[in-house]
């Protein structure tokens, strides 16, 4: 994901893609060992499906909020999905033009949340009465950029994380994380062959070492078989909470997704596919998974 033209659009891509790369060892142990292998020259050979975030819908801030920098760089907001027994509403948004990454957006419905755990919400965000994104320049790319990275709510106490950790890991994750990116999502269909299939590509990824998510099995695939998906589970990092306390976490992780060729274009010879000719979208059963990935049933596991 490396942006050569001066936009505002691809400046906060590449910072984000930048700071997320350095922090996810898995990133730079895929790429690097995709070029080794000979696979790719450099990591702008690799194509990105979507980037994803996650964010809290109370006042201020969720998707309304969010989805505000991608609409107003040209991204056309596309179908929801919900998930009823993780509390989320998501979106996802078509880009611009090709060589962009899909967006996935979601968000945690924090009034179905416990009370408790609302409080705890609230106690780091009541004091956003405005709407932070209101008062960016979205032509700037590099505030954009530098945005993402901004921590909107005081950093959390560890027993805070712990209890919302306790009913809702998604909670816990952006509590801590804020609008840190999510994933990025290698197209392994875009690669060479003996890598452009899910099979054998986390072969490839297991025998680099790095562990995949298991939850539904390690390829999520949707009811009509064309849209397939994987991830590498979180890497835990040391996290400092306030009052310098420390404690490991889910940080964050990559993807790796196939898109068939939809039947109407069976027909077509290999060098004729091109990105229109494949399964658009997401499907809510794969992404439930796929949220996971960050969840201690599998970093732990």
């Amino acid at each position: 994901m490396i942006f050569q033209n001066e936009s505002p659009l691809d400046l906060f891509l590449s910072i984000l893609f930048e700071k997320y790369s350095r922090q996810v060892p898995a990133v730079n142990k895929i790429t690097n060992a995709l070029i080794s292998s000979g696979i790719i020259k450099g990591q702008e050979e690799i194509v990105n499906d979507h980037i994803a975030f996650r964010t809290l819908g109370v006042p201020h801030l969720g998707i309304a909020s969010f989805e505000k920098i991608f609409l107003h760089h040209g991204y056309e907001k596309k179908d929801n999905y919900y998930f009823e027994g993780k509390k989320l509403n998501a979106y996802w948004y078509a880009p611009p033009a090709a060589g962009y990454p899909r967006i996935f957006m979601s968000e945690l419905l924090v009034d179905q949340l416990s009370d408790p755990a609302q409080l705890l919400i609230e106690k780091y965000t009541s004091h956003i009465v405005t709407d932070p994104v209101d008062a960016l320049d979205l032509d700037n790319g590099t505030a954009i950029g530098a945005f993402f990275h901004k921590p909107l709510w005081q950093l959390p106490e560890k027993a805070d994380y712990q209890e919302l950790l306790n009913e809702s890991e998604y909670a816990a994750w952006v509590i801590y994380n804020r609008y840190y990116l999510n994933h990025y999502t290698i197209s392994v269909h875009d690669l060479k062959p003996g890598y452009s299939n899910l099979e054998d590509f986390n072969l490839f990824v297991e025998s680099l070492g790095l562990k995949l998510n298991s939850e539904g099995g390690k390829i999520k695939v949707s009811p009509d078989g064309l849209l397939r998906q994987s991830s590498t589970v979180a890497e835990m990092q040391e996290a400092v909470f306030a009052q310098g306390e420390t404690m490991e976490i889910a940080g964050s992780y990559v993807e790796f997704s196939e898109r068939l060729v939809l039947p109407e274009y069976a027909d077509l010879a290999n060098d004729e596919i091109r990105s229109i000719h494949r399964r658009e979208g997401f499907e809510t059963g794969n992404a439930d998974k796929i949220f996971e990935s960050t969840y201690t049933k599998q970093t732990r596991g």
